[in-house]
């Protein structure tokens, strides 16, 4: 089948989690038989960091502005089987309504924000991504979230099916893999700069890496600003292509996970990056959430400490035994549920659903108009 996403972007990992999110799937969704294009708005900080600008598994399309390329937009989808519209497309709300009005379908949404998409519409009934009216209208709602959000996007905000659709890794490029100097540590974090996050990033690496100053820590990703205070023994690099993220995940003894509140209040929310380090062996420590469980055992396949002086102690009193063991157990336990191929097969029993459904909804109305006529 054809499948089209609208997203926010697939040639660019710069500052964010949608591109190697939306390359598992077309990728997988590719090998399974299908033809994928994808379509992204051009922007200048993608623009300017585009690390897989012409993708082997599927087709892209870039435009400029809404109003001047509203109609070859809209026309990508002309000859689709299915479509879907992603969070943080920016031009989303208009692009659905035009879909809706000529009649294409099914419409699909695809949610990689949900906990915080959830709270913009519980404030204002709208993002500038999605309008809640609109959400009756979408086939299924796609949830990077599961959980209780699920029954409120349905009893709450109208939606025919939301589905639990969590983000997946690719096993033929997140493995263990060897050493690299440049990434070697005790202790890394691998992430955009974000508000909610820092007082979190401060206590579980800023706090230990000052009560461990022999060791080395390492903080990854962009956007931090120029104020943010670093111990002596904290490198910073300001991005990792997708294609280092193996490497910078095998090279630390213990790598961190970090949660947005809003995700942390919803719960049941991984992150890529959970499934991506897992995937790579790494023995990860995290903040807690519910769900959590869900994914990865605590005290088995990942490590929970509540402040610097539980980093310190795992960090220092962990044999290595221990520390591969856990690695290893989260790896298992990822491959077994939450790689790109399980998810392209969601995906594909998502569809078959959908246009199972709508068949029977034409099929009913067919009918009941026939009846009219006879009566």
């Amino acid at each position: 089948m054809k499948i089209v996403i609208y997203g926010l972007t697939i040639t660019s990992s710069w500052g964010n989690g949608h591109a190697t999110t939306y390359r598992s799937l077309a990728k997988a969704l590719a090998e399974r038989g299908h033809v994928v294009h994808f379509v992204e708005k051009d922007v200048e900080w993608y623009r300017s960091n585009r690390d897989l600008p012409e993708p082997e598994f599927c087709s892209v399309q870039i435009y400029d502005e809404w109003k001047v390329s509203e109609k070859a937009v809209a026309r990508a989808s002309a000859d689709s089987d299915v479509i879907v519209v992603g969070s943080y497309f920016q031009d989303a709300i208009a692009l659905t309504r035009r879909l809706l009005d000529a009649g294409r379908g099914p419409i699909l949404f695809y949610d990689i924000d949900t906990p915080i998409t959830m709270a913009a519409l519980r404030a204002c009934g709208e993002t500038e991504y999605l309008d809640a009216a609109l959400i009756p209208h979408y086939a299924a709602y796609l949830s990077f979230t599961g959980g209780p959000a699920l029954e409120e996007l349905e009893t709450r905000f109208g939606s025919p099916w939301a589905v639990p659709f969590y983000c997946s890794v690719d096993p033929e490029l997140y493995k263990p893999t060897a050493c690299r100097e440049a990434f070697r540590c005790e202790l890394s974090y691998l992430g955009t700069y974000a508000k909610d996050r820092q007082p979190k990033l401060d206590r579980l690496l800023g706090r230990p890496a000052a009560l461990m100053p022999e060791r080395r820590f390492l903080v990854a990703g962009p956007q931090y600003p120029e104020s943010t205070q670093w111990g002596s023994n904290v490198g910073r690099i300001i991005h990792v292509s997708p294609q280092n993220h193996p490497a910078f995940y095998s090279s630390s003894r213990f790598t961190l996970n970090l949660t947005r509140d809003d995700m942390v209040a919803a719960g049941y929310s991984p992150s890529v990056r959970l499934f991506e380090a897992s995937a790579c062996g790494a023995a990860i420590l995290s903040d807690k959430w519910p769900g959590l469980e869900t994914f990865l055992t605590p005290g088995e396949e990942i490590l929970t400490p509540k402040d610097e002086f539980e980093v310190r102690s795992i960090l220092v009193d962990t044999t290595e035994e221990e520390r591969r063991r856990i690695g290893s157990n989260a790896r298992e336990r990822i491959l077994a549920a939450h790689t790109s191929a399980h998810r392209a097969r969601e995906f594909e029993d998502v569809v078959e659903r959908v246009h199972s459904n709508r068949s029977a909804k034409l099929r009913m109305q067919s009918e009941g108009l026939s009846a009219a006529s006879v009566s």
